[in-house]
């Protein structure tokens, strides 16, 4: 069996201002200082990352203030813009197809936040918190869901962290042409690939600081973009490997759940930590484990609660 064991939580934190927001992420922002670049430390950097968010994203200032206001943290508006924080770098392995959006994310279980957030900012949206109130996943009442992946080039320029961006498309967009146009506009920090849902269309783009928004030549993506990835890479992410892997199984849990698209590299920071199916137009996703039953939630009938789970392979064995 796995030696990795993570607990999820569910939480409805509303319009964030009944305190539970605040509540579940004091413990997680313990340590998120050291998140901020040295720029955003200073007066100067942390007056840019916040006009830089008031600029392309003004209608979530209101929620910005009212969450920093319930932290007991000096940087907390500047931390929570997203727009001055150290780049982190994961796997991830997502496709969309007729209006659903399968996703593997891949990381060091201990630092995924683990929280599913049902939240009403600005409309209905569910998905994976991280970052105090990014989402590396998500959908919204409109019937649009959305995924990132890491785009494979270590690269970083100045924007904003890709969660927070998703939350935004989230909060503001109802078509996946809509979030397009937005993407195209909105600075990104690192390289990056965004799987975008409706029920009419699909949508896999690659955006950076180094490149204007690119459509990928289909609806998946795994850790590269219009490069391929240095061989050494390419042996540790197996990122090739692995787009190829879902481009030819499509929209497939199961095939999510076992090699090579399922990782166990926990150690290195590449192993599967959960894979989330989303069904948007239904307001639903599901959260797979390999052995583990799965965990339904959804817009509609949202119930807090938390999954212990085992995580890696469940015959024990972890490798290829």
């Amino acid at each position: 069996m796995s030696h990795y064991v993570k607990t999820f939580h569910a939480v409805e934190i509303g319009d964030g201002s009944d305190g539970t927001w605040a509540g579940h992420v004091r413990p997680a922002l313990a340590a998120a200082e050291d998140w901020l670049t040295e720029e955003g430390r200073t007066p100067e950097g942390a007056a840019r990352a916040q006009r830089l968010f008031e600029t392309h994203m003004p209608e979530l200032v209101p929620a910005l203030d009212r969450l920093a206001g319930q932290l007991d943290w000096a940087p907390a508006r500047t931390f929570l813009t997203l727009a001055a924080v150290r780049p982190f770098f994961s796997g991830c392995t997502q496709i969309g197809a007729e209006g659903t959006l399968l996703r593997n994310y891949d990381f060091a279980p201990d630092a995924c936040e683990g929280t599913i957030v049902s939240s009403d900012f600005l409309r209905p949206v569910v998905g994976m918190q991280e970052a105090g109130w990014g989402l590396l996943d998500g959908m919204n009442d409109a019937g649009l869901a959305v995924s990132l992946t890491f785009g494979g080039r270590f690269v970083h320029g100045p924007g904003f962290a890709l969660p927070i961006v998703l939350r935004y498309l989230l909060e503001t967009c109802r078509t996946v042409d809509e979030a397009v146009e937005r993407l195209r506009v909105i600075p990104v920090a690192i390289p990056q690939n965004v799987t975008l849902v409706d029920p009419d269309r699909t949508a896999t783009v690659h955006v950076g600081p180094d490149i204007p928004l690119t459509g990928a030549p289909d609806d998946c993506a795994a850790n590269h973009q219009h490069l391929p990835v240095p061989d050494e890479q390419e042996r540790f992410s197996r990122t090739q490997e692995r787009l190829a892997a879902v481009r030819a199984a499509g929209v497939d849990v199961a095939a999510m759940l076992r090699p090579p698209l399922y990782q166990y590299a926990y150690e290195e920071w590449l192993g599967t930590v959960y894979t989330a199916h989303y069904r948007p137009a239904e307001g639903r996703v599901t959260y797979h484990w390999p052995g583990e039953e799965g965990w339904e939630l959804s817009l509609a009938g949202f119930t807090p609660g938390s999954r212990t789970v085992a995580l890696g392979l469940p015959n024990g064995n972890d490798g290829p």
